[in-house]
């Protein structure tokens, strides 16, 4: 893959679809403290997209410091890639239909934030199969483009969750769920074809 329109796509739909997550907690945050102030946003913000970032990076990593000796096992990124966006995709929809969000009002702090971050990116391990055939300047655009969106859709889900609550959460896991599947499918495709 080169520096195409469809990179910098596939990236950002990447970045929303992970970020949906993230975007349905930010709205339980910014629901649990209607006066949270803008630095706390930013910070919370900032977590959130730091651990989108940083999961699928360590998954580039790992395929290509592990499989680089297991050449045979290129052929199969597209299926990796599509299983793996599938079942995450899949288990969101799930989620998101069948089992509404609850969210207690709680006090956000560091440890709470930080492990809110990395059970929302977890996910996004996984993405790194997705972009294992990027060499590493456009894998970490990639991630970079990721963060960022994911930045964006917090500071998003932060302010609306102010003003509206959770009423959207469980839409947002549904939206994150479509866009992950779509985004599986389309890497497949593009990797039997070889475009």
């Amino acid at each position: 893959m080169d520096w195409s329109f469809m990179f910098f796509l596939e990236s950002i739909l990447l970045g929303c679809g992970l970020a949906m997550d993230a975007f349905s907690v930010s709205l339980a945050n910014g629901l649990n403290e209607k006066n949270m102030k803008n630095r706390k946003m930013v910070g919370i913000a900032g977590v959130f997209a730091f651990f989108q970032g940083l999961m699928p990076m360590i998954g580039w990593v790992c395929v290509h410091t592990v499989l680089q000796y297991f050449q045979v096992l290129e052929k199969f990124i597209p299926w990796i890639a599509l299983i793996l966006l599938c079942i995450i995709g899949g288990k969101m929809l799930y989620d998101g239909i069948k089992h509404k969000e609850e969210c207690e009002p709680v006090k956000l702090g560091m440890g709470g934030l930080l492990l809110q971050g990395i059970a929302t990116s977890i996910d996004a391990l996984s993405v790194g199969f997705t972009i294992a055939e990027h060499p590493w300047q456009m894998a970490l655009a990639s991630v970079l483009i990721i963060s960022l969106v994911t930045f964006i859709i917090c500071m998003l889900g932060l302010f609306l969750g102010k003003i509206f609550g959770t009423k959207l959460s469980g839409k947002a896991t549904i939206i994150g769920g479509v866009i992950l599947i779509l985004i599986g499918i389309e890497i497949f495709v593009t990797g039997l074809l070889g475009i």
